[in-house]
């Protein structure tokens, strides 16, 4: 099923209410290094049958060729949403995707593997987020369709580069990033805020999310 797409609505009024100049590629020139747009795939795991264990903290850093950011993840508010998250990341899902979907000023979308905004790991989970939730800048959520329940999810996440706060509690919280914020809102300024379908305008890669626990 599409992921993503909900969010796909929102950029799109975003954009016409920013109405900013567009934001191209050769204008951060020296900011991520040209490379090559990996080749799609197409994928299909298990969920996983084990959760994380809610007494110690869990990070996911994201190795991007941009440079690395670190996540928080949020095991006690999203339990079956963690434990996918890592259960993927520990099997190298996310290797070799890219951002798929860059709007500035408002949020980032990867980890679908195809790059199309419909691809996933072939199951979804639920994590209801609380109805106070907010996202805000440097907060990381999972993707869904319009159709979908809340909190529903797969492997597509997006971290927000500016003020999401509007946006209703609708996307599970994967969590928060703690560490190389720069590097995410780099990453968020290689797309053009005049386009609603979030075309990035450079190629960023996913090298590989390390997962670690203390």
């Amino acid at each position: 099923m599409a992921r993503g797409a909900l969010v796909l609505v929102v950029l799109a009024a975003l954009a016409a209410a920013v109405g900013g100049t567009s934001t191209s590629a050769a204008t951060h020139a020296s900011g991520c290094p040209r490379v090559k747009t990996p080749k799609p795939r197409s994928e299909s795991r298990k969920p996983p049958k084990t959760r994380l264990d809610p007494r110690k903290t869990w990070k996911a850093t994201v190795q991007t060729t941009c440079g690395s950011f670190t996540i928080l993840l949020a095991v006690k508010v999203s339990p079956k949403t963690t434990a996918s998250f890592v259960s993927l990341a520990r099997s190298r899902f996310f290797d070799n995707t890219i951002f798929h979907r860059v709007v500035p000023g408002f949020v980032i979308q990867g980890g679908d593997p195809t790059a199309t905004g419909t691809g996933g790991p072939g199951y979804s989970v639920v994590d209801k987020p609380p109805r106070t939730t907010k996202y805000r800048l440097g907060s990381v959520a999972m993707a869904k369709t319009q159709a979908e329940a809340p909190g529903t999810s797969g492997s597509q996440f997006f971290v927000v580069t500016g003020d999401a706060s509007f946006l209703t509690p609708d996307y599970a919280v994967l969590g928060r990033v703690v560490s190389g914020l720069p590097v995410a809102l780099k990453i968020g300024r290689y797309g053009d805020v005049n386009d609603p379908a979030g075309m990035p305008t450079r190629v960023v890669v996913v090298k590989h999310i390390a997962i670690s626990s203390t």
